[in-house]
Parts: structure tokens; sequence; C-alpha cells
């Protein structure tokens, strides 16, 4: 044989031999690079078990979900109302990346900032929900809003930017929600952006399918949420990087008009000179004014004066599922002698704490009085013109969110006067 013979010979082989061992090295999945730990990404499924995940508004995991070959599996066997599974710990601020895979038609969802209380019967009610879709094969006709990539019926994605792999493939979708920017990419591209929180964005949440769950999307951190639509899905490789919070400083009340509130019963709220009152109405039940948005970790001051009757109060990390219902705790305003700075929890435990006995001549009925609430986990401290009145460790409380709610007591007789409400973020 001829010597170029033989270098040809050499060369083909040494091409089969490094094609086998390169045929053979698969890529490992549910692990992080040095890189990216380095930046701070964690895993959210280790590949083997599902430690970390439970049931919605449960405490372990019971749901007809599997691992499988590697990958979290739904066994497609929920529904509507179960078949959720959802992380253990809360998320706020975070880049999250995730491979998924559905099955021919298939129907399933990524949901975030989802809020586990047992009046929330389903995730979806609290949670906004990065689309999963097989959309060409799906058996039914399909708005925008329900297809692969949406910000399920409020955003819509960019479609010419979608390179979509078919159903029984992997794809890969990544979740940017960085202090209310949101980002939805699909393979390696941004498909959709959009503002949380805006007046474009309430303005979709009160016209369209979540007209009537006055608590979707409000929660500013919650549990991350997979979902079983009744159709098989894989996922994989999915992993988190928290983002820092950016706090900021926030006028609730503008002077001018009540935007940015929320009236919930009969009871009377407006604007007069500058100051934002409240009066019993004619059927004297409760009333309550509620931010759109959501605060959790605040330090508020609040100045009010008591000009009839005056039971009031501040309530916080305060929602309304339905009707005039509220759930959450209460700094109470009320007549000299009812506890005014004290902490109540409405439909539940009652009265937290009180003011000591010496403490109830700091309020002045008939004038201005100013109001601090500091809100720091389950941390509560209340001040009553510079006087200290109440301080509080409470885990119930540290695990609530919700909404900035001022209260008309019912038995009617009531107004207070309210003006200069700040609130620093923390």
């Amino acid at each position: 044989m001829k010597r170029s013979n033989y270098f040809y010979v050499f060369i083909c082989t040494a091409c089969i031999v490094l094609s086998g061992i390169f045929s053979c090295t698969e890529t490992k999945h549910n692990t992080l690079t040095e890189d990216e730990i380095a930046q701070g990404w964690k895993l959210l499924f280790d590949g083997e078990t599902l430690a970390g995940w439970k049931d919605y508004n449960g405490p372990a995991l019971t749901q007809p979900w599997h691992v499988v070959d590697g990958c979290i599996q739904a066994k497609g066997e929920g529904s509507d109302e179960d078949g959720y599974i959802v992380t253990e710990k809360e998320y706020e601020n975070f880049e999250l990346s995730w491979d998924w895979k559905l099955s021919k038609g298939g129907n399933s969802g990524m949901l975030y900032h989802v809020f586990e209380h047992p009046l929330f019967k389903v995730p979806y009610a609290t949670g906004p929900e990065y689309q999963l879709l097989d959309d060409d094969n799906f058996p039914e006709a399909l708005q925008d809003w329900q297809k692969l990539g949406a910000d399920y019926a409020m955003h819509v994605p960019d479609k010419s930017l979608m390179k979509v792999n078919p159903a029984g493939k992997w794809n890969n979708a990544k979740i940017v929600f960085d202090n209310g920017h949101v980002e939805h990419w699909l393979n390696g591209v941004k498909i959709l952006a959009f503002e949380a929180w805006s007046d474009d964005w309430f303005e979709r949440k009160n016209s369209g399918k979540w007209e009537d769950y006055p608590e979707y999307g409000l929660a500013r951190k919650g549990v991350l949420c997979l979902q079983d639509h009744g159709y098989p899905a894989s996922f994989r490789n999915i992993k988190i990087k928290e983002l820092p919070r950016k706090t900021k400083v926030v006028s609730l009340f503008n002077g001018v008009d009540l935007k940015g509130w929320q009236a919930y019963g009969t009871e009377k709220w407006y604007v007069e000179n500058g100051l934002l009152i409240c009066e019993s109405g004619p059927d004297k039940q409760y009333g309550y004014l509620a931010t759109r948005e959501y605060y959790d970790d605040f330090d508020l001051t609040v100045e009010f004066k008591q000009e009839a009757d005056g039971n009031s109060g501040v309530f916080f990390r305060s929602f309304i599922p339905s009707g005039v219902r509220i759930n959450g705790w209460q700094c109470e305003v009320a007549p000299l002698g009812q506890h005014t700075g004290g902490i109540y929890e409405s439909y539940g435990r009652g009265w937290l704490i009180q003011p000591p006995p010496e403490k109830e001549s700091v309020l002045k009925m008939g004038e201005w009085n100013t109001m601090r609430i500091l809100a720091q986990g389950e941390h509560i401290v209340t001040w009553l013109n510079g006087v200290e009145m109440i301080h509080i460790h409470d885990a119930k409380i540290g695990n609530g969110k919700g909404r900035i709610c001022l209260q008309i007591h019912d038995g009617g007789g009531i107004r207070v006067l309210w003006r200069n409400l700040v609130l620093k973020g923390l």
C-alpha cells in the first residue's frame, strides 16, 4: 500500500473513532455549570425526585406527577380544578428558565407569584401564566391570548419571532420578572415584554377574563406552579436566578382624585379640598377603599382626623376575594379608649395586641394625628403622634400579602379625613 493510502486510512479511522466518542456523549441535564452557580442560579428540580415541590394549598405532594427519565412529568390526569404542583419556596424577582415538551395537542403552563390561601381554590386566580400549548394540534378554536407564549388572557407574544419545535420535541422557555418589568422568551428569543401594575396592565385586567378575579396578578411574590391540564407534559432543567428588590417611595393619595384605589361597599369615599374623606352611607355597613396594588414590606405614614365617631382603620397585607369581606390585618383607628394603633385580625383571631392603657390618651380626637406602620416580614410596629404604640412578631402576618385598605366601620355616623399617605417600600 502506498504511503498516501496509509495516511488516508489513518484519517478515516480517526474520524470514525472520534465520531463514536462524540455520538455517545450526552448532554447532562438538571445540572448547573460553574459559571451559572457563580451567577446565582439554583436548580428547582434535581432530575431524580420531586423534592421542593408540593400540592397547591397543600403540605405535601399527592397530585399525579412523577419523575421519568430525568424529567418531571404530568400524567395528563389533571383538570381545571386540580393537578397543580408548586414550589415550597416563594419567589419575587427572578429569571426562570426551563425546558418543556408537550404531547400532541397538549396544554400546560408555568405560573408565578401564586398566592396560596384556602379562599383561592385554583392558582390562576392569583398567579400570571406563561402559556404552554401545542397550537397547531389543539382540538378547539383559540384566541391569540390563549396560545403558546402568551401572558395568559393578558398579553400576546410577537408570533413572527417564535421558532417552535413540534409536539414531542423539547423547547426552552424563560420568564424574567424584574420589579414589574416582565419578559417572555422562547428558544433563546424574547417574544414578549410588558410592565406589570401599569395603567395599561390594570385596564387589561379589569376588562377581560380577570375582571371577576379581583386579586389576580397583584401579589409581588409567590410560589411557582406547574399545570397538569389533562395532557401529558414533561419538564427538565428548571432553574432560577433571583434578582434584587428595588425600593421606592410612593404617595398613595394624589390629593386630586381616587386614582390607584378601589372602593368596596356602599359607603362614601371622595376628595374635597385636597383631603380624602370617608363617610358612612345610607346602608351603614362596612366599607373599604383599597389600593389597587399589593404592598408587603413597607414603612407607611398617614395623617387622619376624626370628625365624627372615627371608628376606622388602616388594613395591610389584606385582600378582598369577593363582596366586601376583607381578609388581613388592621391597624386600628378608633375613638378614645378603643385601642388606636393596636392590631386586629379580620375573620380570624381578632385582637392580636392592644396598646397599653396609659397610651390611649396619645390620640387627639378632632385634630390631625399621624400614624406610622412598619411592616417587615413578621415584625410589625406602630406609632401614633411619635409614640410607639405596639410591636409584635407574628408568623401568620409574616406569611400574608395584600393591599393597603382604609376602613369605614359599620353602624353609621362615621366621618374621617385622610391626607399625606406616603409609603416607603422595604
